[in-house]
C-alpha cells in the first residue's frame, strides 16, 4: 500500500492539501468560532504556516511537471519545518511558562507598532496567551498536536519526494 501510494505523489499532496483544509476549518470555525479560544501571535504565525503548506502542497497536486511539483513539495517541506518550529516553541512555553505572563499586544499590533525585525522575535518570545493552555485532546495541547501534524507532513512530502518513480504517474486513479 504504501509504495503505491508514494508511486502517485499527486495523490499524496492532494491529501495533505485536503488534511490541512481540515485542520484550517476545525481550529477557525469550531475552536474559535464555537468555543470561543482567541488564537494567541505563535498560534497565528503556526494558522498562517498551514495555510501556505497547504497552498504549496495544492500546487505540487496540479503541477504537470515534475519539477514543478519538486518545487513545490520542498517549498511545502521547509513552511512546514518552519510551523513545526513556531508549535515546538509554543509547546516548549506551555511546559516552561513565563514568571510573569503578561497578556502582550497580538500580531497586528505587533506588527503595526514596531519595525518588522523588532516584532519577529517578540513573536517567538511568546507571552502569558501564547503559555496559556486552553483546550486538550488526549492529553496534547493544540500546539503539540500542531508539531505532531507538520512532523506528519514533513514525513509525508519527504517521502513522496525521494521515493517517487523517475516517471510518476500523474493520473487520480
Amino acid at each position: 500500500m504504501p509504495a503505491s501510494l508514494f508511486a502517485r505523489p499527486r495523490r499524496v499532496f492532494g491529501a495533505i492539501a485536503l488534511i490541512c483544509l481540515a485542520m484550517l476549518a476545525f481550529g477557525i470555525l469550531y475552536l474559535q468560532n464555537v468555543v470561543g479560544l482567541e488564537p494567541c501571535p505563535m498560534c497565528i504565525v503556526q494558522r498562517y504556516a498551514l495555510i501556505i503548506v497547504g497552498v504549496f502542497c495544492a500546487l505540487a497536486a496540479f503541477s504537470r511537471t515534475m519539477a514543478g511539483w519538486r518545487l513545490w513539495g520542498l517549498l511545502a517541506a521547509g513552511m512546514a519545518a518552519f510551523g513545526a518550529f513556531t508549535a515546538a516553541r509554543q509547546s516548549w512555553l506551555q511546559w516552561h511558562p513565563p514568571e510573569v505572563a503578561t497578556c502582550g499586544r497580538d500580531l497586528y499590533g505587533m506588527i503595526e507598532s514596531f519595525p518588522l525585525q523588532r516584532a519577529i522575535p517578540m513573536i517567538f518570545k511568546g507571552s502569558g496567551d501564547c503559555s496559556a493552555i486552553d483546550w486538550t485532546f488526549l492529553g496534547g495541547t493544540i500546539a503539540n498536536w500542531s508539531f505532531v501534524w507538520f512532523v506528519i507532513f514533513i514525513g509525508l512530502i519527504l517521502a513522496a519526494l525521494l521515493k517517487a518513480p523517475r516517471r510518476a504517474t500523474w493520473s487520480l486513479r
